[in-house]
Formats: C-alpha cells, sequence, structure tokens
C-alpha cells in the first residue's frame, strides 16, 4: 500500500488515495505507532465525491473515525493538487461533517498554504466539570466535532497527559470530546494546547484552534472579523470569525515522505 506522510504544523497523517478498506481502524492502528509503524496521528484516505471535487476520511490512532480535520483537509488539498488529481486552486472537500471549500496557495508549482472555510461553529455557556479533584470551567464548542475550550492564565504548565484522558472519558461527553488548553496572550493572539480525541496529545489542531478563537470572541477576548494568531507546539495558525460565527482557517501544508507499506495484513 502506497502513502504519502504530511502534516499541518506537526498534526501528521498517512495519506492514501482510495476507498477505505475493511480493515482500516486496524491498520490506522498498526502504521500510525511511532515504534512500530510510520508514526502518526492517524490516517485519511481520499476519494472522488458525489457532492464535491473530493472527500475525506479521518481515522485517529486509535482506530476510532473523526468527522472533520482542519490540519488535513489542507494537506488534502496540497495532496490532490501537488499529485495532479486536479488544476483547481479553489476545491470542495466532502466530510462526515459537511463540504468544505479550501482556497489554495501555489509556490513554484506546489501547494504551500490554504485557507478553509470551516463553517459555522456553535459555542455553547461555560460549564463546569471535576478531572483529577480540579474543578475546571469549560466552553463547549462544535465545529462539526465537540470540543471543550478551557482558558487557562498559563497553557505551558497545564499537565495535559493528566488532564487530557480524564477529560476526553468524562461522563458528560459520552461520545468523547477533544480538549483545548488556551491563553490569551492579547486581544489578537492566544496560546493553545490540545488533547484530541482519539489521539491524544498533538502538536496542532486546526478544529480545536477554530473552536478555541470562536470561544474567545464570543467572550469578547478577541474581536469579531479579525485574523486571529494563535500559536500550537506545532506552530501558528490564522483564525477569523465573523458575527455570525463562521469561521476561515489559513495555515500551511507539508510533504514529508512517500512510503510503502508491506506488513499490513
Amino acid at each position: 500500500m502506497h502513502f504519502t506522510k504530511m502534516h499541518g504544523l506537526g498534526n501528521d497523517y498517512l495519506y492514501v488515495y482510495g476507498e477505505a478498506p475493511e480493515n482500516v481502524a486496524e491498520l490506522s492502528v498498526k502504521l500510525s505507532e511511532r515504534h512500530f509503524g510510520a508514526g502518526s496521528d492517524g490516517m485519511i484516505y481520499i476519494s472522488k465525491s458525489d457532492i464535491a471535487d473530493f472527500k475525506m476520511r479521518i481515522f485517529n490512532a486509535d482506530g476510532s473515525e473523526a468527522k472533520m480535520c482542519g490540519n488535513g483537509i489542507r494537506c488534502v488539498g496540497k495532496y490532490v493538487y501537488d499529485k495532479g488529481y486536479t488544476d483547481k486552486t479553489k476545491i470542495t472537500v466532502e466530510t462526515l461533517s459537511g463540504t468544505r471549500t479550501l482556497d489554495l496557495t501555489v509556490e513554484n508549482g506546489s501547494v504551500s498554504w490554504a485557507s478553509v472555510d470551516m463553517g459555522k461553529a456553535e459555542v455553547g455557556e461555560r460549564k463546569s466539570l471535576t478531572a483529577l479533584d480540579t474543578a475546571l470551567e469549560y466552553i463547549p464548542v462544535s465545529v462539526g466535532n465537540p470540543h471543550a475550550v478551557i482558558f487557562t492564565d498559563d497553557a505551558e504548565s497545564v499537565p495535559l497527559a493528566s488532564f487530557g484522558p480524564v477529560i476526553e472519558h468524562h461522563k458528560d461527553f459520552p461520545d468523547g470530546v477533544n480538549a483545548e488548553f488556551v491563553q490569551v496572550i492579547d486581544p489578537r493572539k492566544l496560546r493553545m494546547r490540545v488533547w484530541e480525541r482519539g489521539s491524544g496529545i498533538t502538536m496542532a489542531c486546526g478544529t480545536g484552534a477554530c473552536a478555541s478563537v470562536s470561544a474567545a470572541v464570543k467572550n469578547g477576548y478577541c474581536p469579531f472579523d479579525e485574523f486571529i494568531s494563535i500559536q500550537l507546539d506545532g506552530g501558528a495558525l490564522r483564525i477569523k470569525v465573523d458575527r455570525n460565527f463562521n469561521v476561515t482557517m489559513v495555515g500551511p501544508a507539508k510533504t514529508v515522505y512517500e512510503g510503502e507499506a508491506y506488513d499490513i495484513t
């Protein structure tokens, strides 16, 4: 099986063109393992779509299927353009969260950046939960997938490896949740660290960044209709939220290497 390893700010996946096989969950677990596999946060399959230019399916490192991946979809845009599946710089991609539109920036014949219309964020009111005997306030946000955005004075000091799995599997989230710890640096800059549902700590999460900026805008920490820089472990994304909570994400997409997987049965 041929695959391409790509990443958006260190959020890395193995990309395959074609329909996902029946044993895709097993494959994603096996190939994502960072010591005995290729090493990734999961696998993304790209195929033709009846309603868009392309379709993407996302499988986490634990084999579960995700509805949407902001960093992943930018790499899908780079994949299909760089490999000649399209010559368009504006494409649509079908996901389990709906169809998304990408504007691709091409430099020297290949895609380097992509702007993604991420759809509308649904931002709820503050709620509270207890994790590791600690009371935490969070803001529930849906960007096609569920997020718990927690604002903190110091994102660097949060014991993410301890809090993350507890929040992901908390009784308030029967289907699991992505957990973001967010620090407001200034009205146009945020710092975020993330525990992703099904993958654990990752270098970046595009939907998490969109959820975090949406929560920050709704609560008055950041302005509407302006790009906000949000610093993740793997680098920065630029996110804009309009007054109807439609979200635009801009960020890079990189190819790491091409590979062949042989022992996949």
